[in-house]
């Protein structure tokens, strides 16, 4: 064998020894692997539930046999997918060392607990990487970003918190990331737009802060970005424009603010974009109408502006537009009408007007259509009858007028139909019975008249009829008892007639009936409850009549029922049963007879028992004494007897007790004493007896009380600390003694009658300052002496103060004996003398001793509120501005209030906007002849005294001010910048008119309301404003009012040598100080009723207030004279406008004392 031979040989021998040894080397390797699998399965909590993982055995082919697992050409595992295996593990013992050759590992849908082990960045070979659902826990591994062969990581839905890593953006093989549906928090790396391949990023449903980043923009294979349900802020980046393969885009519930970009309509391959639920503003681009591809545009829930782009209609794939609760104005376009594939528009809760484009009725896949709460005005267009798929049509709470069109009734896929709170008029239309499917009908707060169409009996599938608050006539068709799933029926407030069928309880599903204020006769139906599930039963104020039905009695599902004012007879104890879960029911004002029953009690969420104006005896059931829940009980005007247990103070959150009208007698209980939330008390019309408890004194937020024509004696408690009483009614009783002088506290007290007492003694001083009284009657007493100088005295009627023969007044109309000046005996001069002269003397050493300080305080230097000017050492004064303002600042900010700065001018003053550091204000600077005026020493001090108190005032409504500056340059006042301006001015202007909707107008006066009421009612020391004008109301960007000049308007007037007589601006000033002179509270509620109708009617109402009671037949239409510049007002506004003419007229009284109080005006509309 020669050498060549024999060197081959030994090669192909040690060739041979390689592979058997590398055969062996690699079995022992695999067979490593599937050993350390087996080692991991077996911490698992549930192997034995685990049915799959029952073939991983030791001593069989893992790689072909154990489910689950692949291997390479070598038979080293490469492959892992245990998805949805209910695998209850952690990572602790899984074998990263000896896995090493992983390139898929799929462990999704167990539930799998525990910290993502950073040993998992060791797998260099992965390639896809799914933990997903389970119950992962921790912070993502930092060295995951070692992964770069990563094209897919899944870790959604687990319980991940921390920050995203920055090294994610190293994995620059990466194509999907979803990270979404955890407890993630802080930024969104910017490292993310080095991922080039990256198509899908799925960061939502975490707690993700901080801006969305610009870089994100880079990924220029992003087809789908879901950023969604975080805290996310800033803007949306123009960048994202660049996405050219961008499908969706999810960026809804964060909050972003700023516009939309117009880039975005750069995205050609749109098919998705949710950007709703933010805090976006400004218009909607019109760009996005490049985006022929887009399907679905969720814009609604922000703060979007201006016009819809008709370019939206060019969106020719649109299946989904909503562009809802937002503040978007003008017309909606008739381009929408191209857009065939639209199947849901959502347009509802923004400011459009104009009419329902007819075009609408084109878009034939259409099943949602909602334009609700809205200002369009038109009538419905009768196109809309075309779309046949329309399974939802909101177009309530508009302005629209007309008729209901009767093709309405064509639309056989509907489902829910709602045209209420609108100007409809007409009748019902009968083709509505085609409507076979319909389960949802609101007709109601319209103007249809007619009967009911019988043909509405056909629609067997509705559950919710409301065609309440209309002018309908004739009587409920009997096919209503056809509706068999009906859940609610609201007829209420019609002009509908006859007996109530029994068919219309025929549902068993029924759990609202509302027929009130009516005119329905006859019994009510027997099976008014045959499912058990009514809830709430309204019947108020029809001619019902005969007992209630068994099926009513044994109704437990009752909630609330009002059964008040008809003719429902029967034994009371007996016709109502256990209502475990009634809260509220009235039956007054009927003829039930018989005692109340203990049972009541078994209803243990009452909250109001009415039961008044019957025919009821006996005595009250110590149970129902027991009712801790009751808010509100009224068994008034009835024939119970007996008296009222200590038991009584159980009912500790009692608000309205009305026991008068019966025959309840002796001592009123102690107990009564713990209800202190009582708001209104009335025990009068009794037999009570013994003296009026000193305990009443704390009742604290008493309104009214009514003791009256009962049988108490003694005298009249203290009663001091009822200062929110409006009204007390002692009347017809044995009370003797003097009046306390602790009523006078009573400063709320409106009406007070003492009438029918033994009561005894001077009464001058006892009312001295309850200037808010409006209302006195003290007549048939034994009191003397002259009437106290008040209006409700200068006012009284003289029945108010007969029967008192010691009483006398110089009113003629009064009919009392004069009163006489008593003259003072010489005999008593020198004590007049010894009285005099150590006051005077007091007087003139303490003024000495004022001046002498106030010389000091002078000499020295600033501080406190008090600082010099650096420049020129001349003094100024700036009061309570909490070190926030310098003058220099001032000076500086405004450019020595360069005319640029102007914001307005006044009679007194120039206002300039001052852009400080920390804020913006309004400064007032005063001109010179106000400065010369408040210089004055008589004026000068008391200028700053209701300065510095004014400074102190919070309130929502009143605009703040900061402070005054008095230096020998210049003198301003310090306020809130308001960024609306004047109310006059916004009135004055037809656009800014326009945008101040009656919802805003009625707000404004609401909020003027409750300013005044706070300084009237709510200050140790009442204020008043003494010029309430619409010059004086500000608004804020929030169209919140605020009154502006509070008790600095006497002040600051030009037109008068004599400031304290100055009040008011011409048209606004109560008519009685042009004689009085004075100024009371009484002249501002009188402005505000002048104010009340400028807001409704646009303008000052000029002649209208002088008109109205010279003319008394006269009476106000609001449709007569509201701004014709605002749509009509309609549903709620109209109602709460009604009110408010009514309390202007009540305001503009020419008896001040007829005049209610801004504490009751501010109750009122609250």
């Amino acid at each position: 064998m020669g050498f060549a031979e024999k060197t081959l040989s030994d090669f192909r021998f040690l060739l041979f020894i390689s592979v058997i040894l590398s055969c062996y080397i690699s079995a022992s390797a695999t067979i490593a692997e599937a050993n350390a699998l087996l080692k991991w399965k077996s911490t698992f909590t549930n192997q034995s539930r685990s049915s799959k993982l029952s073939s991983w055995v030791t001593n069989t082919s893992f790689c072909t046999i154990w489910y689950g697992v692949s291997c390479n050409s070598r038979g080293s595992i490469e492959r892992l997918n245990l998805t949805n295996n209910a695998i209850e593990g952690t990572f602790q013992d899984f074998p990263f060392f000896s896995l090493s050759n992983l390139a898929y590992i799929d462990l999704s849908m167990n539930l799998l607990s525990g910290t993502i082990p950073p040993q998992f960045g060791n797998l260099s070979k992965l390639i896809y990487f799914d933990l997903s659902t389970n119950h992962l826990t921790g912070k993502i591994p930092p060295e995951i970003g070692n992964l770069r062969n990563l094209k897919t990581l899944y870790l959604h839905k687990n319980k991940l918190n921390g920050s995203i890593p920055f090294e994610i953006g190293l994995l620059t093989s990466i194509q999907d990331i979803a990270l979404s549906n955890n407890s993630l928090s802080g930024p969104i790396p910017s490292s993310l737009g080095n991922l080039k391949n990256l198509s899908v990023l799925y960061l939502y449903q975490n707690y993700l802060t901080g801006v969305i980043p610009p870089e994100l923009g880079n990924m220029e294979s992003m087809t789908d970005l879901a950023l969604s349900q975080n805290e996310l802020t800033g803007s949306i980046p123009s960048s994202l424009g660049n996405l050219k393969n961008l499908t969706v885009l999810y960026l809804f519930k964060n909050y972003l603010t700023g516009v939309i970009p117009s880039e975005l309509g750069n995205m050609e391959s749109m098919i998705d974009l949710e950007l709703c639920e933010n805090k976006l503003t400004s218009s909607i681009p019109s760009s996005l109408g490049n985006l022929k591809n887009l399907t679905v545009l969720y814009l609604f829930k922000n703060y979007l502006t201006g016009v819809i782009p008709p370019e939206l209609g060019n969106m020719e794939s649109m299946t989904d537009l909503a562009l809802s609760q937002n503040n978007l104005t003008g017309s909606i376009p008739s381009s929408f009408g191209n857009l065939k594939n639209l199947t849901v528009l959502y347009l509802d809760q923004n400011y459009l007007t104009g009419v329902i484009p007819p075009e609408l009725g084109n878009m034939e896949s259409m099943t949602d259509l909602a334009l609700s709460q809205n200002e369009l005005t038109g009538s419905i267009p009768s196109s809309l009858g075309n779309l046949k798929n329309l399974t939802v049509l909101y177009l309530d709470q508009n302005y629209l007028t007309g008729v209901i069109p009767p093709e309405l009734g064509n639309m056989e896929s509907m489902t829910d139909l709602a045209l209420s709170q609108n100007n409809l008029t007409g009748s019902i239309p009968s083709s509505f019975g085609n409507l076979k499917n319909l389960t949802v009908l609101h007709l109601d707060q319209n103007y249809l008249t007619g009967v009911i169409p019988p043909e509405l009996g056909n629609m067997e599938s509705m559950t919710d009829l409301a065609l309440s608050q209309n002018e309908l006539t004739g009587s409920i068709p009997f096919s209503f008892g056809n509706f068999t799933k009906l859940k609610s029926l609201y007829l209420n407030y019609n002009h509908l007639s006859g007996t109530i069928p029994q068919g219309v309880a025929n549902s068993s599903e029924l759990t609202s009936l509302q027929l009130a204020i009516n005119n329905f006769t006859g019994f009510l139906p027997e099976n008014i409850c045959k499912g058990g599930k009514l809830q709430k039963l309204t019947l108020d104020y029809n001619h019902l009549e005969g007992p209630i039905p068994k099926s009513l009695r044994d109704c437990k599902s009752l909630i609330r029922a009002r059964f008040v004012g008809n003719k429902f007879i029967g034994n009371i104890s007996e016709a109502f049963g256990l209502y475990p879960d009634l809260d509220f029911i009235d039956l007054s004002h009927n003829k039930f007879h018989g005692e109340m029953s203990s049972n009541w009690q078994k209803s243990p969420k009452l909250g109001a028992l009415i039961m008044s104006n019957n025919n009821i005896t006996g005595a009250i059931p110590l149970e129902i004494w027991n009712m801790t829940q009751l808010v509100e009980l009224d068994l008034s005007t009835n024939n119970l007897f007996g008296e009222l247990p200590e038991a009584i103070g159980n009912l500790t959150n009692l608000s309205r007790l009305r026991l008068n009208g019966n025959q309840l007698s002796r001592r009123v209980p102690a107990g009564l004493s713990f209800l202190t939330n009582l708001e209104s008390l009335d025990l009068s019309s009794n037999n009570f007896s013994s003296e009026i408890p000193q305990s009443f004194d704390s009742f604290l937020k008493l309104h009214d009380m009514n003791l009256s024509r009962n049988k108490y004696d003694g005298r009249i408690p203290r009663l001091s600390k009822l200062t929110q009483l409006m009204q007390l009614d002692l009347s017809h009783n044995q009370l003797d003694g003097e009046i306390p002088s602790q009523l006078s506290a009573l400063q709320s007290l409106d009406k007070l009658d003492l009438s029918h007492n033994n009561l005894s003694g001077l009464i001058k001083t006892t009312f001295e300052g309850m200037n808010v009284l409006t209302y006195v009657d003290i007549s048939n007493n034994k009191f003397e002496g002259p009437l106290p100088d008040t209006p409700a005295f200068r006012n009284a009627a003289a029945e108010a103060l007969e029967g008192n023969k010691g009483l006398c007044s110089n009113i003629p109309k009064q009919r009392l004996k004069p009163c006489h000046e008593l003259k003072k005996p010489k005999k008593n001069g020198n004590l007049v003398v010894w009285i005099l002269v150590p006051i005077l003397g007091a007087l003139v050493i303490l003024s000495i001793c004022a001046g002498t300080f106030t010389y000091y305080i002078r000499k020295q230097k600033p501080h406190n509120g008090r600082n010099s000017n650096p420049e020129t050492g001349e003094n100024m004064s700036i009061f309570s501005v909490d070190g926030k303002f310098k003058y220099q600042d001032i000076i500086e900010s405004t450019n020595e209030f360069d005319p640029t700065h102007l914001i307005g001018t006044g009679g007194y003053s120039k206002v300039y906007k001052a852009n400080l550091q920390d804020a913006i204000v309004a400064v007032k600077r005063l001109h010179d002849t106000i400065d010369e005026e408040i210089s004055k020493p008589v004026v000068k001090q008391e200028f700053l005294n209701e300065v510095r108190a004014l400074t102190e005032i919070r309130h929502r409504n009143v605009v703040k001010l900061f402070g005054f500056c008095s230096h020998r340059r210049h003198t301003f006042l310090i306020y809130e910048y308001m960024e609306k301006g004047s109310l006059n001015k916004l009135l004055a202007n037809d656009e800014e008119a326009k945008r101040l909707t009656w919802t805003k107008r009625i707000n404004v006066v609401k909020g003027v309301a409750h300013a005044l009421s706070y300084m009237h009612h709510d200050r140790t020391t009442p204020i008043v404003h003494r010029d309430i004008n619409s010059g004086n109301i500000l608004l804020n960007n929030d169209y919140i009012a605020k009154i502006s000049d509070f008790g600095t308007a006497k002040f600051l007037k030009t037109d008068s040598s004599n400031w304290s007589a100055v009040a008011g601006t011409y048209g606004y000033v109560a008519p009685e100080f042009a004689y009085t002179m004075k100024v009371t509270e009484k002249c501002d509620v009188y402005s505000f009723g002048v104010l009340i109708l400028e807001v409704i009617i646009g303008k000052h109402p000029g002649d209208l207030v002088s008109s109205l009671f010279s003319s008394p037949g006269e009476t106000l239409s609001l449709r007569s004279i509201s701004d014709e510049r605002v749509l009509e007002p309609r549903g709620q506004n109209r109602e709460k406008l009604l009110k408010m003419v009514e309390m202007a007229l009540l305001c503009l009284q020419a008896n001040p004392e007829s005049r209610p109080t801004m504490l009751s005006i501010s109750t009122t509309f609250s």
